[in-house]
């Protein structure tokens, strides 16, 4: 019985889309750096985007700066390089997990057309980010289902 729940907890673990974290913390972010002032044309939120993260100095001298966007946008990169990874696994997470992406897709897609402080460089690429992972799961399993048609009987 035991075994049962842990094997449940895992699958509702793998189908989980880690992609809707750095959508969810961009979305906290919006929540409170608020609506522009009336003589504002930028939103707040696109000013805490690119606030220095911080800068590392390089050998030739030069300090490169690291915006909030910019690690927003590396926590993301790395969290597409583990969905591709869990997305070439077989099995009913699999599919799970690839539908909630593109749900989470669907959202980032709707606040980037209709809510102004969705509209920078960063959540479009966070966007295009997560429909590229879906797009590639998408390709996979339908590879896998190919492969699985074509294979003979055992």
């Amino acid at each position: 019985m035991d075994d049962r729940n842990n094997r449940r907890a895992v699958d509702l673990l793998n189908s989980f889309p880690l992609l809707l974290i750095p959508v969810l913390i961009y979305n906290l972010v919006a929540l409170f750096a608020g609506a522009p002032q009336p003589d504002q044309t930028e939103p707040p939120l696109a000013a805490v985007m690119r606030g220095e993260a911080f800068s590392l100095p390089m050998l030739s001298g030069v300090m490169l700066m690291l915006n909030w966007g910019d690690m927003l946008l590396l926590l993301t990169i790395v969290f597409l390089l583990v969905e591709v990874v869990r997305s070439t696994r077989r099995g009913a997470s699999s599919i799970a997990n690839l539908l909630l992406t593109m749900a989470v897709f669907l959202l980032c897609a709707i606040e980037v057309l209709l809510l102004p402080g969705f509209v920078s460089a960063t959540f479009f690429l966070l966007t295009m980010i997560v429909l590229l992972h879906g797009l590639t799961g998408l390709s996979l399993w339908l590879a896998d289902r190919r492969h699985a048609a074509a294979a003979p009987p055992a």
